[in-house]
């Protein structure tokens, strides 16, 4: 109890008292996180579509993937992300090792069937009529596709916090290809993981509550955002 009543007024004390490292470590935990999720959804959104929109060949296979992606380890994706990405490996000759880009690159791979998956379901249970009435209309294909991404707004903003959830609170895959530099890799799980490695529960509880309270303005800005667009559909 004493640690955990530490670490909170130590919270409190790295948010308030202008503490650097603290904002470092947490804008850059936010950054890596942020600009994973940007990559899904830009390449997860319109992959999901075309796969619950077009019928082709191995789609069900396709879809199987898809699914066990959102359920593989963490620890698993830094794996192969840092074979891949390992001085004798395929993309080696680009230095990549134990930079931030390297573990947002992991964490894209973390976000990705996330945000393909789930909106991949989600417009599977649009009703087959909508999607007709769009070309009755005349839309075009770049139209339909925005008609149909309205149309599930609500659920779609679920998948952006799941996958956003699931990235800001990983620790396996960056600690792997990220390696935990203090002041050019160290994050948020990473810096809480090494703290308690280390016996400093305070500090680990300190980074912990800033994690949370991180997460949770986050989260919660996002479901404003969601709820809003509930209303407008409502």
């Amino acid at each position: 109890m004493h640690f955990i009543l530490q670490g909170f007024w130590e919270s409190l004390r790295l948010l308030f008292g202008g503490d650097s490292s603290t904002y470092e470590i947490a804008l850059r935990s936010l950054y890596v996180s942020a600009a994973a999720l940007g990559v899904s959804l830009v390449i997860g959104v319109p992959l999901g579509s075309a796969i619950a929109l077009t019928t082709f060949p191995g789609r069900r296979f396709i879809v199987a993937v898809i699914n066990t992606g959102m359920g593989v380890p963490p620890v698993v994706v830094g794996l192969i992300v840092a074979l891949f990405l390992w001085r004798t490996g395929p993309l080696g000759g680009l230095h990549l090792m134990y930079t931030v880009q390297a573990m947002i690159i992991a964490q894209v791979f973390i976000a990705l069937p996330i945000v393909a998956g789930l909106s991949l379901a989600a417009l599977q249970q649009l009703d087959p009529g909508f999607r007709l009435q769009i070309m009755a209309l005349g839309a075009g294909r770049w139209r339909s596709f925005w008609l149909l991404i309205r149309e599930i707004r609500v659920p779609l903003m679920a998948a952006v916090m799941a996958a956003f959830g699931g990235v800001i609170s990983e620790v396996g895959a960056v600690l792997m290809v990220g390696g935990n530099i203090i002041g050019q890799t160290e994050v948020l799980t990473t810096g809480i993981v090494t703290n308690v490695s280390m016996g400093l529960f305070a500090s680990a509880v300190a980074l912990a509550v800033v994690l949370m309270i991180l997460s949770f303005t986050t989260n919660y800005a996002m479901t404003l955002i969601q709820q809003a667009g509930l209303k407008q559909k409502s």
